[in-house]
């Protein structure tokens, strides 16, 4: 089937954050969600339903759990268990009930930045210390810097960890060895790993996700791997997200908090649960696709930018359709460069300095559009700077 990614899918009034929250002079590029169709056989699926006229209570029934087991299996080589999976109506939510659950008051959570900025926010508002463990920008791609994070893995007070895998902002694949690597460092000291999974399926051409789910049995039950179909088929508004969790004691301990908190499988939303389904079980040309024009994007900005904007470098990515772009050599504060982009080049990214003072200088652009859409965007970035730079 042929997939048209360079339809213009007009977003306005359509209940839309990324484009609702913006002028209408404002080109939105921040938020991860794509400006493409969704897979037809979702579409489908969804619009049959709503056809039905009656939306009651829903559950996860055999099917839908063999959608998700048979996608994991079939794209990613991870064989699932069906008790292991827990709902939550997205990933974020599930990282605040982590640190409910599972860190006290006075204990820390270990991270690795620039790193997802909601990783800082569900420690925060539940007051909870963060610790840094800062990755190395080697030569445009990062490094973990093990020997500082083992030290701070051993930290009494460090109870848990957030891995970003795919790594979002920078887009970078862990080895095998890395994530193996991370989860004895972990489980040596007795810090639970909490595995952000949910760009695992955007993956470029060439390029392969190892699941955590897929290491050793010991350095998995000390895990938790969250997953989601909604940023890879762009359902972020169905609200649906998996929580793989194997170890049956960490398992019940969230299961509980749950369902104490009003939460359970009847609570999962209709069209949720309708869309995962259809996702997993019908949406592999579709991401096959996506993924081949995504490529090409990222072909077009990478030298639209060496062009273009000459000073800037680009932070090439494994995964994601988000791309890290380093503007430092430019000498322009972050806040005064993210300001300038948005009210005066009319371009709106996310700031870099959001994930962690390593994000200085950054600026993260969501390339899942269309190719116009894409080059409109380059092409604010390029007048703003270059207008900026002159002025120096």
């Amino acid at each position: 089937m042929k997939y048209d990614f360079d339809e213009i899918v007009d977003r306005k009034n359509t209940l839309s954050c990324k484009w609702d929250l913006a002028s209408d002079d404002i080109l939105p590029m921040w938020v991860a969600d794509m400006d493409f169709r969704t897979a037809k056989p979702i579409v489908d699926a969804l619009v049959n339903r709503a056809q039905s006229g009656v939306f009651g209570y829903s559950v996860y029934t055999d099917d839908v759990y063999e959608a998700i087991t048979g996608w994991f299996k079939r794209r990613h080589n991870w064989e699932i268990e069906k008790e292991w999976i827990q709902f939550s109506p997205g990933i974020v939510p599930a990282l605040h009930a982590f640190t409910r659950i599972f860190v006290k008051s006075g204990e820390k959570i270990l991270m690795n930045s620039p790193v997802y900025y909601p990783f800082f926010k569900s420690a925060e508002r539940n007051g909870i210390e963060a610790v840094n463990s800062v990755l190395l920008n080697k030569n445009g791609r990062y490094e973990i810097d093990f020997e500082g994070f083992e030290k701070k893995a051993a930290e009494p007070l460090v109870k848990m960890f957030y891995l970003c895998s795919p790594q979002n902002p920078g887009g970078r694949l862990w080895s095998r060895e890395e994530l193996e690597k991370i989860g004895r460092i972990c489980l040596e000291n007795n810090v639970l790993v909490i595995a952000d999974e949910i760009h695992c399926d955007l993956v470029y051409p060439g390029k392969k996700h190892i699941s955590f789910g897929t290491l050793s049995d010991d350095i998995v039950d000390n895990s938790i791997i969250c997953t989601a179909p909604t940023k890879t088929f762009n359902l972020a508004g169905l609200q649906i997200s998996s929580v793989i969790i194997k170890n049956p004691e960490l398992r019940k301990m969230y299961a509980d908090y749950m369902t104490a908190s009003g939460f359970d499988y009847g609570e999962a939303g209709t069209f949720g649960l309708e869309a995962i389904r259809a996702a997993y079980k019908y949406g592999d040309e579709w991401l096959d696709s996506l993924m081949e024009y995504i490529n090409e994007n990222l072909e077009f900005l990478l030298n639209y930018v060496k062009e273009n904007i000459p000073k800037a470098k680009v932070m090439v990515p494994d995964a994601t359709y988000l791309v890290w772009i380093d503007f430092s050599d430019y000498k322009i504060d972050s806040r005064t460069l993210h300001k300038t982009l948005k009210y005066e080049g009319k371009i709106w990214l996310d700031e870099g300095y959001l994930f962690g003072k390593a994000g200085e200088g950054f600026e993260r652009i969501n390339i899942a559009c269309p190719r116009r859409t894409l080059e409109e965007g380059l092409k604010r970035i390029k007048d703003c700077i270059n207008k900026m730079d002159s002025k120096r």
